[in-house]
């Protein structure tokens, strides 16, 4: 097959992905709702970096412990909602990574990033005005757990797997 971009996404874990993926399923508009729900770190790495890229995530998920992580706030999309993520050990992980593979950086992954997990797009302003306004009205940060970290092929659709790597040490809760 034909290479294609590389995506690179945080793992969670199963009943944290079960929870967002609910949210997901319940308002993102089904017609463009083709992934479960996720956390991009990185959204197109060049396939020609594919053994540098793995070398980088399988050293991480060696050496590096469980990042902490929570979901601590709703953000508005303008055309959608998402559930913004604090993990300061996973944004030093992305931060490694990111450092490790500059030239090979797309504008939208050399901005800053703000992690967050996308529950609703593609729709009205109003819309999403309103279901952000609903999530509001009984939020609370809760913690999240990321047990890795996956690479993606992107040909359009859904997103093909290549890899995953787990984080081989526990983190601190």
């Amino acid at each position: 097959m034909a290479a294609a971009p590389i995506i690179v996404s945080a793992l969670l874990a199963p009943e944290d992905l079960a929870w967002a993926d609910g949210l997901r399923r319940a308002h993102y508009p089904a017609e463009h709702n083709r992934l479960p729900a996720h956390l991009t770190l990185f959204h197109h790495l060049p396939p020609s970096a594919l053994d540098e890229i793995r070398r980088r995530l399988m050293a991480e998920a060696r050496t590096t412990a469980r990042p902490a992580a929570r979901v601590a706030r709703l953000l508005a999309l303008g055309r959608g909602v998402a559930l913004g993520v604090d993990s300061p050990g996973l944004v030093a992980i992305r931060s490694r990574i990111a450092e490790a593979l500059e030239g090979s950086l797309t504008p939208q992954d050399r901005a800053a990033w703000r992690p967050h997990i996308t529950v609703q797009n593609k729709v009205a302003a109003s819309e999403a005005r309103a279901l952000f306004q609903d999530l509001r009205s009984d939020f609370r940060p809760r913690p999240i757990g990321i047990t890795g970290m996956a690479l993606w092929w992107y040909r359009g659709g859904p997103w093909e797997p290549i890899a995953e790597y787990r984080f081989s040490r526990p983190g601190r809760p």
